[in-house]
């Protein structure tokens, strides 16, 4: 009895974990280059004395999903999508961090930005000069027009963008893309773009929607076992009284 315990209380607490792993997920669905959450678990034996035949359910680090959002072609020359696997890099409030978020915008002193952190070149953030035009190339150059459309376009930076495969990734707690053992990810010249394009959340809302109903019915079954545990505990109670 004991032991169904421990089983019934973990698998509860892992079932509620997960629904609000997909619930995020499905909070975002709408949310351009947002990388869906994953549940992992483990079981892992309880410590103590006595303890060996009792295992309980544990809740490994965030992954996350690699699968490509759908791209969608806006026209506007400071969206631009990352065609296959690969990220941006970006300034996160704790160093560097990466998405695949590629609304950029420009703040008051015209550094390029996506929501609100600073896009990295090869420098660092990319501040850019009064321009007339800009174009943002398949490989990340970012070149731009002098006011008056006189001239050439002159290449004032190159984004950084990353690839690195979904095992090596994790989200830290402000929900930003980072690597696994803390390092900072190099430069990768394979990674392609597709400009004029943005790319949406790659969540999908059947398999979400399929998953919490799963768990829904794990939990109940969690439920039922701390009530099967209890009234066999009353019967050993009885069985020792009488």
């Amino acid at each position: 009895m004991d032991a169904l315990i421990y089983t019934a209380m973990s698998g509860a607490e892992r079932a509620l974990k997960g629904q609000q792993v997909h619930a995020n997920n499905l909070a975002n669905i709408d949310t351009s280059g947002f990388r869906a959450n994953m549940e992992l678990s483990t079981a892992q034996a309880a410590s103590g004395y006595g303890y060996d035949d009792r295992h309980m359910a544990r809740t490994e680090a965030n992954a996350i999903s690699t699968k490509q959002g759908t791209l969608r072609a806006t026209g506007r020359d400071l969206d631009v999508a990352i065609s296959g696997n690969g990220y941006f890099a970006v300034e996160g409030p704790t160093g560097e961090a990466y998405t695949r978020a590629g609304n950029i915008t420009l703040d008051a002193n015209g550094t390029m930005t996506v929501n609100g952190m600073p896009l990295l070149g090869e420098g660092g953030p990319i501040t850019l000069p009064i321009y007339s035009r800009i174009e943002i190339g398949q490989d990340g150059t970012v070149s731009v027009q002098s006011p008056g459309g006189l001239g050439e376009m002159q290449v004032i930076d190159k984004l950084k963008l990353v690839r690195a495969e979904g095992t090596e990734l994790t989200k830290n707690e402000a929900g930003l893309i980072v690597s696994r053992d803390g390092a900072q990810l190099q430069a990768d010249n394979t990674v392609q773009l597709r400009p004029g394009h943005l790319e949406g959340s790659n969540v999908s809302a059947v398999e979400e929607m399929v998953a919490t109903m799963s768990l829904n019915r794990t939990f109940e079954v969690q439920m039922k076992l701390f009530k099967t545990t209890d009234e066999m505990t009353q019967a050993g109670n009885r069985l020792i009284g009488g």
